[in-house]
C-alpha cells in the first residue's frame, strides 16, 4: 500500500511538472485565437491575427530570414558536427583526448558572452579586411558554431554504442575508406545525423541572443521581431508568431523522436 501511494504521488508530481512547463505555452496558443486585442480576457474564436500575420511584409521577411538561417546553419553544422563526432570517436584513446572537452564549452557558455564575442570578432574582421559585414552570413556562421557541439555529441554517442568489432570487420573485408563510409558508417549514423539536424534546426529557429548580436539591419529574424514588438505590449499577433514557432519546434522534435524510435541503437 505504501508503495502504491508513493507511485501515485510520483504520478501527481509528474502531471504537476508537465502543467508547470506547458501551461504558459498553452496560454500563448489560446490567446493567439482570441478575437479581442486583449491578454486579460477571452472573447470568441478568431483567425484574424493569423491573417494579419501573413499579410505583414515585415513579418514575412523575418520568417524567411529565420527559415534560411535555420536550414543553412543546420545543414553546415550537421556536416561539420558529424566529422567532429567521428574524429572524437576515432581518437578517443589518444593522449590528446582532453581536447575533446573543448567541444563542451559552446554548450555551457552563457549566450550573452558568446553573442558579444561573436559580434566583436565579426566587427573586427570587417573593419580590418572589409569582410563579414553583420548580416545573414555572420548569423549563419555564429549559429553553426554553437550547433556543431550538439551534433558532434549525438554522433559520438551513436558511435560509442556500436560494437568495435564492426569496424574490424570492415578491415577484414578489405573495404577502403570510401567504401567503409558509404556502406557502413553513413547508414549506421543516418538516424543520429537526421536527429542532429532537427535538433540544430530547433536551436536555430528560436535563438535570440546570438542572432541579435550578429544580425544586420536587413536580417531580422522572428525572435528579433518579437522582441522589438513586445516593447509596445503583448498582442495576439505576437502570440500568433509564438504559436507558429512552437509548432515548428514541436514538429521538428517529434520527427527527431520518431526517427530515433524507428531506428533503435544496436551494438
Amino acid at each position: 500500500m505504501k508503495r502504491t501511494g508513493f507511485q501515485r504521488g510520483l504520478g501527481v508530481f509528474w502531471y504537476l511538472t508537465l502543467a508547470f512547463l506547458y501551461a504558459p505555452l498553452a496560454v500563448v496558443v489560446l490567446f493567439s485565437f482570441n478575437e479581442a486585442n486583449s491578454a486579460a480576457r477571452l472573447t470568441e474564436f478568431s483567425l484574424k491575427w493569423y491573417q494579419r500575420l501573413f499579410s505583414n511584409d515585415v513579418i514575412i521577411a523575418a520568417f524567411q530570414n529565420s527559415l534560411v538561417l535555420a536550414v543553412a546553419s543546420s545543414t553546415l553544422a550537421t556536416v561539420l558536427g558529424t566529422l567532429v563526432g567521428y574524429g572524437m570517436y576515432k581518437y578517443r584513446h589518444l593522449r590528446l583526448n582532453w581536447l575533446i572537452w573543448f567541444i563542451y564549452l559552446p554548450i555551457v557558455m552563457p549566450d550573452i558572452v558568446y553573442g558579444i564575442s561573436e559580434m566583436t570578432f565579426f566587427v573586427s574582421l570587417h573593419q580590418a579586411f572589409g569582410i563579414l559585414e553583420p548580416g545573414l552570413g555572420t548569423m549563419i556562421i555564429a549559429h553553426v558554431t554553437f550547433q556543431v557541439p550538439f551534433v558532434a555529441l549525438l554522433v559520438y554517442s551513436r558511435l560509442v554504442g556500436l560494437d568495435p568489432q564492426l569496424f574490424e570487420a570492415c578491415n577484414d573485408l578489405y573495404a577502403n575508406p570510401i567504401q567503409r563510409a558509404r556502406y557502413f558508417i553513413v547508414p549506421v549514423l543516418r538516424p543520429a545525423i537526421i536527429s542532429a539536424f532537427f535538433l540544430a534546426f530547433t536551436l536555430s529557429i528560436d535563438d535570440f541572443v546570438i542572432s541579435f548580436f550578429t544580425a544586420g539591419p536587413e536580417s531580422t529574424t522572428l525572435p528579433i521581431y518579437v522582441w522589438s514588438a513586445i516593447k509596445k505590449g503583448i498582442t495576439p499577433e505576437v502570440n500568433a508568431i509564438a504559436t507558429l514557432m512552437i509548432a515548428a519546434v514541436f514538429t521538428a522534435a517529434v520527427i527527431s523522436f520518431a526517427i530515433q524510435r524507428a531506428r533503435p541503437v544496436r551494438g
